[in-house]
């Protein structure tokens, strides 16, 4: 029997889609600091699993173990379905506070949350902010991602972790 659906083919994901919908496997990629693309996730939308990741740099996560948060290194840390590419498509729909561009208020907002057991977030804070509607703006933005996220893993075993996304407020020539 053959599968039906079109396929989709773009420089950083491939797949197919049925009735809007993705299903089957999909790979997806990324651009290296030098332009060379590999490979960063395989993902079964049918079974909802994730089949290959690239492992990220490593570095420590707060995570909740028999009910107690700590902090530590995990075996894989949530990762967003599709890999920063399709993370990034989301946060690109930040939008400039008028506030704070007629101030000229520039810098970071860091937005914390936690990626629960199933993959859903929740627990949405500003952990570093700058103000002028710029939180409010990254708290928005955090807040409409979809729930597409892989729960991390400890001890072979999927556990909730806060996740820290950064998002930079930066006045260009053309916004001026």
């Amino acid at each position: 029997m053959q599968a039906q659906g079109r396929v989709r083919q773009t420089d950083l994901d491939s797949g197919r889609v049925e009735k809007g919908r993705k299903v089957g496997e999909w790979t997806y990629y990324a651009l290296t600091g030098s332009g060379r693309k590999v490979l960063v996730q395989r993902y079964d939308y049918d079974r909802k699993r994730l089949l290959y990741f690239r492992k990220p740099d490593e570095h420590p996560y707060r995570h909740e173990v028999a009910g107690s948060w700590q902090s530590g290194y995990l075996e894989r840390p949530p990762l967003y379905i599709g890999g920063d590419g399709a993370l990034s498509t989301y946060m690109r729909q930040l939008q400039y506070p008028e506030q704070a561009r007629s101030k000229n208020v520039q810098g970071r907002v860091v937005v914390r949350f936690v990626i629960d057991t199933l993959g859903t977030a929740s627990n949405y804070q500003v952990l570093t902010g700058i103000g002028s509607g710029c939180d409010e703006e990254a708290l928005r933005v955090a807040r409409s991602i979809p729930h597409e996220w892989i729960p991390g893993r400890k001890d072979g075993r999927a556990v909730p972790v806060e996740y820290e996304l950064p998002f930079t407020f930066r006045i260009t020539q053309a916004q001026k």
